[in-house]
């Protein structure tokens, strides 16, 4: 079941009921080239062709497969597997007209051409980069090409990631110490790195029980979901007591890395661990910084015009997803979302119109605690005119009261719904996953 656009327009809350529909300005048929099929970049690829069939659509992308971040964490907890969470390109690659498997290694905005891998050389009307988050190794001392061989962030799922540090878990002995360290905000996926806190102490505490986890925060708390997390680390894993699984150090930045001695350093401290995890700091995909767009937030993310995800810096070069600086999270979610309202803005600048003018993007993160609960936040944001930025709506942060096993439900009809919706998948898909 396919959504149009005032289906989803309706849906934000959006839409002027009876709006008549306006001729094209041009007869020219607009050229737009995605760079990306994650959230973001397939979401917009295959709504702004089913929204805008004139529109030429060619979608780029070098891997062969979708494999999901949301759910990642319960493979490394051993709760699903792999390919449980990978899924095809195949249904997408029938909704665009080119769906390129290749990566881009040059962008000529001022000529509008794209250059990949392969040699191709691309024109464009409209550019949108959806390129998600380039890992800043180099922030850390002796994070370096060979200590990733063995120390792994699985923050970009695949096998060399996620796959790698499930094995690292499973070989672990009974006693050893599981180190993750998490970078400060803004990140990937904000509750991610607490869920797999969570889920490696559920793991240890049922296959090694005299392990434990040492978490390193440069944070000085956790900065998603803390009472709902510390409520599940308490009731199943003795936090805040002498047996507690799991060993959390607020305020502990990890500026050097020992791969040989498996030894983190932090300003203040430093940890021993059998498995590291870490992660380090982000900043939007080095695409962006290639044609000058990675300027926020000290070089690190793209300012947009949040009407049309526009690039402030790149003219005609529209931005989703996690490269955003936003004060949005950076979250599948909100990824699709302005992937759809990217592409109806696009449909209309083609159309010879003005986008919206108070776009509203919505925003549902589930999170686990064990396996046996979920819990979420949701919440809605729509554009202000003033302050050119979106907003969060009063009332509408919602946060879970509590975990239940009703939310756990939820999760997964989530998990499906978004990946149907962002890939094209059929409704009646074959979903193997158990989480």
């Amino acid at each position: 079941m396919s959504m149009n656009r005032r289906d989803f327009l309706l849906t934000a809350g959006a839409l002027s009921l009876g709006r008549p529909a306006l001729a094209r300005t041009s007869a020219a048929r607009p050229r737009v080239i995605v760079v990306g099929a994650g959230f973001g970049g397939a979401s917009c690829a295959r709504f702004l062709k089913e929204w805008e069939p004139q529109v030429e659509v060619t979608l780029i992308e070098p891997r062969p497969q979708f494999i999901s971040c949301p759910m990642s964490n319960t493979v490394i907890a051993g709760m699903n597997r792999l390919e449980d969470i990978t899924l095809p390109y195949d249904y997408l690659k029938r909704r665009v007209d080119h769906f390129v498997a290749d990566r881009v290694t040059d962008i000529d905005v001022g000529k509008r051409t794209v250059t990949t891998a392969q040699g191709l050389s691309l024109a464009y009307d409209r550019l949108v980069l959806s390129p998600g988050v380039e890992l800043m190794f180099d922030k850390v001392e002796g994070y370096d090409a060979t200590a990733q061989e063995t120390v792994k962030h699985a923050m970009q799922a695949g096998p060399e990631q996620t796959g790698v540090l499930r094995r690292q878990l499973e070989d672990m002995p009974d006693g050893g110490v599981f180190v993750i360290a998490i970078p400060m905000a803004p990140f990937r996926c904000p509750p991610a790195p607490y869920e797999r806190i969570s889920l490696v102490a559920q793991y240890l505490k049922r296959h090694k029980p005299r392990s434990k986890v040492i978490v390193l925060d440069a944070n000085g708390d956790l900065v998603s979901k803390k009472a709902l997390f510390t409520t599940a680390w308490k009731k199943y894993y003795g936090y805040g007591t002498d047996d507690s699984l799991i060993e959390y150090r607020p305020d502990n930045r990890v500026i050097g890395l020992d791969v040989a001695e498996m030894e983190v350093r932090t300003e203040f401290d430093e940890a021993h661990g059998d498995v590291i995890n870490l992660i380090p700091p982000m900043g939007a995909g080095a695409l962006t910084a290639r044609i000058g767009a990675r300027t926020g937030d000290n070089g690190m993310w793209c300012p947009v015009d949040f009407l049309s995800f526009e690039s402030l810096e790149a003219p005609n070069v529209h931005i989703l997803g996690d490269a955003m600086l936003a004060n949005l999270s950076k979250a599948a979610a909100l990824a699709n979302t302005s992937g759809k309202l990217c592409a109806w803005a696009l449909g209309e600048i083609f159309a010879g119109r003005q986008p919206d003018p108070e776009p509203v993007l919505s925003s549902t993160c589930y999170s686990l605690g064990s396996d046996q609960a979920a819990f979420n936040v949701a919440t809605v944001f729509r554009y202000n005119p003033k302050s050119k930025l979106l907003e969060v709506q009063e009332g509408s942060n919602g946060v879970s009261d509590h975990e239940s096993a009703e939310e756990l439900k939820y999760l997964r009809g989530w998990a499906h719904n978004i990946w149907i919706d962002t890939l094209a998948l059929p409704r009646d898909y074959p979903f193997t996953n158990r989480f």
